[in-house]
């Protein structure tokens, strides 16, 4: 039996929202399930283990829903995600699609309710989930999300209790998901009044999807001061822009020279053909837009990451180098991709130790060695290091298109 019913709230508000007294329900506890047993055809690779914002993409998901409690993987196979850190679920039945999946997952979750996702779906997160669960009761066995096109199985909630119906369609070999929600009782949850992003419920299928999920594509150019950090950003934006890509750059001036427009690094950025800069000092923050005019210049302030507590942030891996001058670039970098043109490529000056891909311009004169986290190169520029000494490439400091032939192998191709 199907049942219909548009969510007529908006993300987190309580249907009695503008009273002080409201109460909100509670909500009930669940445990979450990533289908990662797919064959990735279309993709030619495990989709479950490509990398995005310096994470794998099972490895995202499973962060995003860490404070959930239990996270299980379902695998079609052993060894491959062990190494994650996963409690992994394996089929029994080959080659009969996620219905499998889902059975696995019902029969070893602890809670009553399972939360199921695909391992291909990046930016699912917890927000959606408990929303989801927000809607839990007596009435209803499975709660899937609806968008203005699509019913999304791979976003939704499974109570234990359907594991008959499961069983008895694979009997059935009938395989396919709507099965089970014409078979159980099935609320559909709309986004359509939510402030939801669209892209939770998104899944990446081919090699150009993925590519365009990586847009933009952000990466450091680290280095001592006077190294040459600057000098090097400009031949790479030429680089792109012959390429047929677009550059924003995002730098930290901690000398407060923000409006000294002619002489900056950024106005040498701009005259390279970046589209957009981002300068932030410790007291104030300036995005200078090259559509706006040459001139035009909107000083947002002083970045909110400013006050971020570091130890609270959940935006992006585990604190490997998430300082305050990390977090603000993640919170910059935001508002650079939400500019009516976004750059496809943004180029951090500095950040030597976030957890960005980053090229290291390393001068004998300045220090002869990388300081770098080497896990982070993605090569050296230098005039003083050998290849044999580093786990990376190695390049002339005026290598500039060997530099970006290695940077579009690394951060432009599947």
């Amino acid at each position: 039996m199907v049942k219909t019913e548009n969510d007529r709230g908006s993300k987190f508000k309580s249907r009695m929202e503008g009273s002080a007294f409201a109460m909100k329900k509670k909500i009930p506890t669940f445990s979450v399930g990533i289908l990662a047993g797919g064959k990735s055809t279309r993709m030619g690779q495990n989709k479950a283990l490509l990398e995005f914002q310096n994470e794998t993409m099972i490895g995202r998901i499973s962060r995003q829903f860490s404070d959930c409690g239990e996270v299980l993987v379902s695998a079609s196979q052993r060894g491959l995600y062990e190494a994650e850190g996963l409690r992994v679920v394996y089929d029994e039945a080959d080659c009969i699609g996620p219905i499998e999946g889902i059975r696995q997952l019902l029969s070893h979750a602890k809670e009553e309710y399972v939360f199921i996702c695909a391992a291909d779906m990046p930016f699912v997160n917890r927000e959606i989930a408990e929303y989801l669960a927000e809607f839990i009761s007596s009435d209803y066995d499975c709660y899937v999300v609806t968008d203005e096109e699509h019913v999304h199985p791979l976003c939704a909630i499974y109570s234990k209790r359907i594991l008959p119906v499961i069983e008895a369609l694979i009997r059935e070999k009938r395989y396919k998901l709507i099965e089970i929600m014409n078979r159980v009782r099935t609320k559909f949850v709309s986004l359509k009044f939510t402030s939801f992003d669209r892209r939770i419920v998104k899944n990446v299928n081919t090699k150009d999807e993925y590519l365009e999920l990586r847009f933009p594509v952000v990466f450091a150019v680290s280095g001592y001061h006077n190294s040459g950090k600057t000098g090097l950003i400009e031949k790479l934006i030429n680089e792109f822009i012959r390429d047929g890509y677009t550059v924003g750059v995002l730098k930290h001036d901690g000398q407060d020279h923000i409006d000294e427009a002619e002489n900056t690094d950024t106005a040498r950025c701009r005259r390279a053909g970046a589209v957009c800069t981002v300068v932030v000092s410790d007291t104030r923050c300036v995005l200078d837009v090259q559509a706006m005019g040459p001139k035009a210049q909107v000083d947002i302030g002083r970045s909110e990451a400013a006050q971020t507590d570091v130890s609270k942030s959940t935006d992006g891996p585990e604190p490997k180098a998430m300082t305050k001058r990390t977090i603000e670039a993640e919170v910059l970098i935001e508002q650079m991709k939400r500019l009516p043109n976004p750059p496809d490529i943004i180029i951090l000056e500095g950040f030597k130790n976030s957890a960005y891909p980053k090229i290291e311009v390393v001068r004998k004169e300045i220090c002869p060695q990388s300081v770098t986290d080497p896990d982070t190169l993605i090569c050296i520029a230098t005039d003083c290091i050998s290849p044999e000494d580093v786990s990376c490439p190695v390049y002339g400091l005026d290598d500039v298109h060997g530099i970006f032939l290695c940077l579009r192998r690394s951060l432009l191709t599947v």
